[in-house]
């Protein structure tokens, strides 16, 4: 099969999307099928990636979040896609690049598959663009409602899109990558940086994109109630300057992004791992901090609880209450037995996920979607 994927940001950006569409084309290239990218043009991204062809579009800061690339359409992306000549095109959490994949899905008469990860509108709420709310919910369900399937990552998002006027909705499975993600990663070297050379206290851990809407100042509180506990934020992002002058007197350390094998350590080292955001429709680094053997301590919402076994491969509290965030926090560190048998009961969840059979769900929408056409 030949597959076109529109996405809104890909290499050298790092996030969720950008590490489940990597994991994919591995995937599909394993499975024989050929594939373009188009995505936008970050500086001096890569051409390719694994072989695959990456066509880049002139793209433009997002000026509240200069990390987000906004990249409009144009008539290369139309002669790239001729050559190319694909059988279906993917728009990988399509917004403004996007709104080509449907265009020349009809153009090509190609099927169409969407997939959503991003709660674009609540992210507007958290940037000042409360007003751009109605207009980038109707912009979306426009968007998605034109393609043959629509994939989800979870089933609470898949729950709120159905409440948003979206259809035709199917599930994309969860994966990770339990070989690179593994307990076995732990290092002395990464402990000693990640505690800022005080090795034997308790380490928690956050990995993720430091912007506001992810929530990360609520755990300030932590440190300041739970004594013998140090913070480790791993990620670059909008907020960070704000976030390093909220913690400078505390025994927090910030790293900057990490990936591959030193990512791997960090979440190997730690202790617990903590996600303070609301707003996920999944929230893949839970699922790497599972796979490393963390206990994950996580606001509850729809996307996280099919994550997390609030009780047994972490706790789940009450995104309002800090005397909640913090009970959960006293109760990990102060039981080595709870925390030991979470860890194990967090490392056999992540092992029965795998981006194999993601991809393998993920191709069955594409042969449906081909079939119907």
């Amino acid at each position: 099969m030949r597959i076109a994927f529109f996405t809104e940001t890909f290499l050298p950006a790092t996030d969720g999307v950008v590490t489940r569409l990597r994991y994919t084309i591995e995937e599909l290239l394993r499975m024989g099928d050929e594939m373009l990218v188009v995505a936008p043009k970050y500086g001096e991204g890569p051409g390719s990636y694994e072989g695959v062809p990456i066509h880049r579009v002139s793209s433009v800061p997002f000026p509240p979040y200069p990390q987000i690339k906004l990249a409009p359409i144009n008539p290369g992306v139309g002669a790239a896609l001729r050559r190319f000549a694909p059988d279906l095109i993917h728009a990988v959490n399509p917004f403004i690049l996007g709104w080509g994949a449907p265009f020349y899905s009809r153009r090509l008469g190609v099927p169409l598959v969407a997939s959503y990860h991003t709660n674009v509108a609540a992210y507007a709420r958290f940037y000042g663009l409360e007003l751009f709310d109605l207009i980038t919910r109707w912009h979306i369900r426009t968007l998605h409602n034109r393609a043959a399937i629509n994939l989800c990552t979870s089933e609470a998002t898949r729950r709120y899109l159905s409440g948003e006027g979206i259809q035709r909705l199917h599930l994309w499975p969860q994966g990770v990558d339990a070989e690179r993600f593994h307990p076995d990663r732990f290092s002395k070297d990464w402990r000693v940086r990640l505690t800022n050379g005080h090795p034997a206290e308790r380490l928690l851990l956050y990995v993720g994109r430091l912007g506001h809407e992810k929530n990360i100042g609520r755990l300030r509180v932590v440190l300041r109630e739970v004594p013998g506990v140090r913070l480790a934020l791993v990620g670059d992002g909008p907020a960070r300057r704000d976030l390093e002058e909220a913690y400078a007197d505390t025994p927090t350390v910030f790293t900057g992004a990490l990936q591959g094998e030193e990512l791997a350590a960090a979440f190997a080292s730690a202790d617990a791992f903590l996600f303070p955001s609301t707003t996920e429709t999944l929230g893949m680094a839970m699922i790497e901090a599972l796979a490393s053997g963390l206990p994950v301590l996580a606001a509850r919402t729809g996307a996280t609880g099919e994550v997390v076994s609030d009780g047994e491969t972490g706790f789940l509290y009450d995104p309002g209450s800090d005397e909640d965030l913090v009970g959960a926090v006293r109760k990990i560190i102060s039981d080595d037995a709870l925390r030991a048998r979470m860890g194990r009961n967090a490392r056999a969840a992540a092992e029965r996920r795998d981006w194999a059979s993601s991809t393998r769900t993920l191709r069955g929408y594409y042969q449906r979607a081909v079939g119907d056409r």
